[in-house]
């Protein structure tokens, strides 16, 4: 007994503390509120995180787009979940030195980085400027039609 008494302290010890379990946990958004058109961001282990609820028209232009033209080769099928196509969650930093790009903006109706004028589509993939990289995907799933987990 009281080995056990001695040993519990140092054991409990190792584990990670709150603010760090906090930091990596997953998050629930609630997707009711986005109209059609429009977006959020939320953050998530202290990234911004958009989610986009694209128009048809958005859907139709992303996946018009040849996929061999792209500076980083990516379908718009595979960047979204299936059966909700009109949802695009990425994390919301260029790929090109980590500002923060505006939602809606450009030339693409897409993202817009005014730092140094890197233009990404409604896909958030890379169509135009410095960045290397389309702007990455977290991990996320759909708990249920209206709410998305992210992490």
């Amino acid at each position: 007994m009281g080995a056990a008494a001695f040993v519990w302290p140092l054991i409990s010890q190792m584990n990670p503390d709150a603010s760090t379990i906090a930091a990596g946990a997953p998050i629930e958004v609630d997707l009711s509120p986005i109209a059609v058109g429009q977006d959020i961001k939320v953050f998530w282990r202290g990234k911004p995180i958009y989610i986009m609820n694209r128009t048809k028209k958005q859907i139709d232009e992303a996946r018009a787009v040849q996929i061999s033209s792209l500076p980083d080769p990516e379908s718009d099928q595979a960047r979204v979940k299936e059966g909700h196509d009109n949802w695009l969650v990425v994390i919301g930093i260029c790929t090109h030195l980590g500002c923060v790009p505006l939602a809606h903006e450009g030339n693409y109706d897409g993202f817009f980085c005014p730092c140094h004028g890197s233009q990404y589509d409604s896909s958030g993939r890379i169509r135009q400027g410095p960045a290397p990289a389309n702007l990455p995907i977290p991990p996320y799933k759909f708990v249920s039609d209206t709410k998305v987990q992210i992490g």
